[in-house]
């Protein structure tokens, strides 16, 4: 941290039919998540970074395990944030990997934004750029 600033370790995740959501999102926001260190499924990533110019730590695709990836990183208390803009009217075949990222997400008391009017309100908040942090989660 400097200057009451955070440098948050954050995650951008889209399935198939949010991704051009996802990359204009973080094209409308791109000097907000400049500073920050950026994860992503290797997709999503891939077309953010392509689009953005964003330095995006890529990840395995989420079908491949990049969802799995990411819940550990949950677990070991190693990312902040997860944009993660999902498509509840489509079947995933990893559905369960979703849901166990999901799932890791709220017990850790991760930041989780599932849409883009969700993730505007996270990343326009006072909390996105203070050096305040999410309490503890209850073991």
């Amino acid at each position: 941290m400097t200057d009451g600033f955070k440098i948050s370790r954050i995650a951008l995740v889209a399935h198939d039919r949010k991704k051009d959501e996802m990359v204009s999102w973080a094209e409308q926001h791109k000097n907000l998540l400049l500073p920050h260190q950026l994860f992503a499924t290797g997709n999503t990533g891939s077309r953010v970074a392509e689009h953005t110019g964003l330095a995006i730590n890529l990840l395995k695709s989420g079908p491949l395990g990049g969802d799995q990836q990411l819940g550990a990183m949950i677990a070991e208390g190693k990312l902040d944030i997860l944009f993660f803009f999902t498509d509840p009217l489509s079947s995933m075949p990893h559905d369960v990997d979703v849901k166990a990222l999901l799932r890791i997400s709220t017990l850790q008391q991760t930041v989780i934004a599932c849409n883009r009017t969700t993730a505007d309100y996270v990343i326009l908040s006072q909390l996105f750029a203070s050096d305040s942090t999410a309490p503890d989660p209850v073991a």
